[in-house]
């Protein structure tokens, strides 16, 4: 099996999706003349031309009203957005218009729409183009929401996204775009709500998003080398989450702790600590750990930026304090 890139793997899906079915196209700043500030799409306005890779103005909130309508007169748009803390500009057509029409149309119309943005601190943008924002639409119902952790999981949640009739919002990490892993040259499609048992283990269960699978993975070899046996599993999406494989893991190691790059106040690392505590509570031997960002803007200072997101020594330092039983509290 080849290694591509993530980026390449983004890129692959978009241009096979497009092939696939013309009312497939992407819509957002500088994704045909420039291929993104990332250059994930360079290459596809040469091959399907300025009337399905569109650069828009700089005018966020009008293009992604545009794509809206698009997707409920039976297009299949892919919205760009550059940053995801650009996401708040868009909020409405998002989260008030695309997340509830089928259920304010009684199921007549359909928002068969893609958002990809992306997400990571620790990239020196400062506290404006850093952040993780991925709880603030896991929130809204009507909304699905992926977050691939390897250029495998970007290509085929990419495409099960295309073809998903409901709005789909895709973070990537953005560290993570020349990053290499194996991908089939054949079509697959990875589906929603399945997660992926990267490592099994019997002591403690790790569950990451995104960027924070890699650091899990990272404190389970740290921990291996002390006798310490973690199970390391990516959701892949968030909504919908597949609960019935995170409890399974947390009742074999009784122990959790769940990683997630946004901040750890109201979060996604709330969230799945309080399923887990929900459904898993009399096989828990400790309580489940949240471990988020700081709850600070992302500052610009690479020394100060470097201390606000998970790092596997962190995470390898509470996970061996909660397999010897000290008690801990969330910072």
């Amino acid at each position: 099996m080849r290694e591509i890139t993530l980026s390449k793997a983004v890129n692959e899906a978009i241009a096979e999706e497009m092939r696939r079915d013309e009312t497939v196209f992407v819509i957002g700043e500088d994704v045909a003349e420039a291929g993104t500030p990332f250059k994930v799409l360079s290459g596809l306005v040469e091959e399907f031309g300025t009337a399905r890779v569109i650069d828009t103005p700089i005018a966020e909130p009008g293009f992604m009203g545009i794509a809206v309508g698009a997707a409920m007169t039976g297009s299949r748009p892919i919205v760009d957005l550059m940053f995801g803390d650009f996401i708040f500009l868009i909020m409405d057509q998002l989260c008030n218009q695309a997340a509830k029409t089928h259920y304010m149309s009684g199921g007549k119309l359909n928002v068969p729409l893609v958002l990809r943005t992306n997400l990571g601190a620790t990239r020196r943008s400062a506290a404006q183009h850093s952040q993780s924002l991925q709880a603030l639409v896991a929130h809204i119902p009507g909304l699905k929401v992926a977050m691939p952790s390897s250029a495998y999981e970007a290509k085929g949640l990419m495409k099960t996204a295309i073809r998903d009739n409901n709005p789909v919002v895709i973070f990537e990490d953005k560290l993570m775009y020349q990053d290499k892993a194996p991908v089939p040259e054949e079509d697959y499609l990875i589906p929603f709500g399945v997660a992926n048992v990267k490592r099994e283990g019997s002591d403690i269960t790790l569950i990451g998003t995104s960027s924070m699978v890699q650091v899990a993975e990272a404190a389970a070899e740290i921990l291996a080398r002390e006798g310490i046996s973690a199970e390391v599993i990516d959701p892949r999406t968030i909504v919908p989450l597949d609960e019935a494989a995170l409890v399974a893991s947390v009742r074999k190691t009784s122990r959790a702790i769940v990683i997630d790059e946004g901040h750890q106040s109201y979060g996604v690392t709330s969230e799945i600590a309080s399923r887990l505590n929900e459904q898993a509570f009399y096989h828990l031997d400790a309580p489940v750990l949240r471990m988020g960002a700081m709850d600070v803007p992302v500052p610009f200072s690479p020394a100060l930026e470097d201390l606000t997101v998970p790092t596997p020594e962190a995470v390898a330092v509470q996970a061996r304090r909660l397999c010897a039983g000290e008690m801990i509290h969330a910072a």
